[in-house]
């Protein structure tokens, strides 16, 4: 009998991948703002059209990549975040695997433009379903601008499996007001199908809650802080009085970084018992800072 295992083509394995990273428009929205902030962005700014399926476009002034990062931020498990395992456990940054962008550009296509401030001229990189279709130099500001164009062009059976424009608008808004809120110290700017709906100027936290959610939360803010031997809580709840019956404003960050836990919502709720109704949902914005090496970011995307 023949041999019949064989190693899967690069980009059918960058497609299967895709799968896992790219599940959604703002799945690509949350990998190229983080990486902006990664790069030491003080100035981001979120452009996208048609929910996100005709274009994703994020533009940074942080530190830029060389002509060969750029080429090679496109490959599978290429990362300047880690370098050892050891890495994994202390973990500062937002991204670390090196799947997002091999991941987005099997799926759509990719205009990158890069610069370092020590170079006259960037590089300009469009790829295609993970291949490269032109590499050239170009006049660019200091930073990168990505454009992500035609999402899931090539796999038009994911590409209908996406919801509504307003759903998948709100998944990305989302994502960007998740991002703006832990790193008030950072502009953020969004726009959709050229109308402008985040204007965030750095400021303190407090100032960007309202900034996010409008002026009336501003009176309904309470400030929290604690200190164990474990962990520090910074943050702000929502007076008792202006609860919800849905679960609306409840955010969790651990390390700087959002996460989602039924544990954590329900000790908040169980804090607000005899205060509120049973039906209704407090709101919160906590920030939690644990020793990188207590937790473990790598169990999943």
């Amino acid at each position: 009998m023949s041999d019949i295992i064989q190693l899967l083509p690069e980009h059918v394995a960058n497609q299967i991948a895709a799968g896992e990273v790219v599940q959604r428009p703002a799945s690509v929205v949350k990998e190229l703002l983080e990486n902006a902030l990664d790069a030491g962005a003080d100035h981001i700014k979120l452009l996208f059209k048609d929910a996100g399926k005709t274009l994703i476009q994020v533009i940074d002034n942080g530190k830029g990549m060389s002509q060969t990062d750029a080429r090679m931020c496109f490959e599978r498990h290429a990362t300047s975040k880690i370098k050892k395992t050891e890495d994994l456990f202390h973990i500062q940054t937002n991204g670390f695997r090196g799947e997002a962008l091999a991941s987005i550009a099997a799926v759509a296509q990719v205009e990158l433009r890069t610069k370092q401030p020590e170079d006259e001229l960037g590089v300009q990189i469009n790829i295609e379903g993970s291949k490269v279709s032109a590499q050239e130099p170009v006049a660019t500001p200091q930073g990168t601008s990505i454009a992500v164009k035609n999402l899931f062009y090539n796999i038009p059976a994911r590409r209908n499996f996406l919801k509504s424009d307003t759903s998948e608008t709100r998944h990305i808004i989302n994502e960007f007001q998740r991002v703006a809120l832990c790193n008030p110290t950072v502009h953020f700017f969004a726009q959709h199908n050229d109308v402008e709906l985040y204007n965030l100027p750095v400021c303190n936290l407090k100032k960007r809650i309202v900034d996010v959610f409008g002026k009336k939360i501003n009176e309904k803010l309470v400030p929290i802080q604690e200190k164990t031997g474990f962990v520090s809580i910074d943050g702000y709840i929502v007076k008792s009085e202006y609860t919800k019956k849905t679960r609306g404003e409840q955010f969790f960050f651990v390390n700087n970084r959002y996460i989602r836990s039924d544990y954590l919502n329900h000790a908040v709720k169980k804090a607000y018992e005899g205060l509120i109704a049973q039906d209704r949902h407090p709101g919160y914005f906590l920030f939690l800072e644990v020793d990188p090496s207590s937790i473990d970011i790598n169990i999943h995307p």
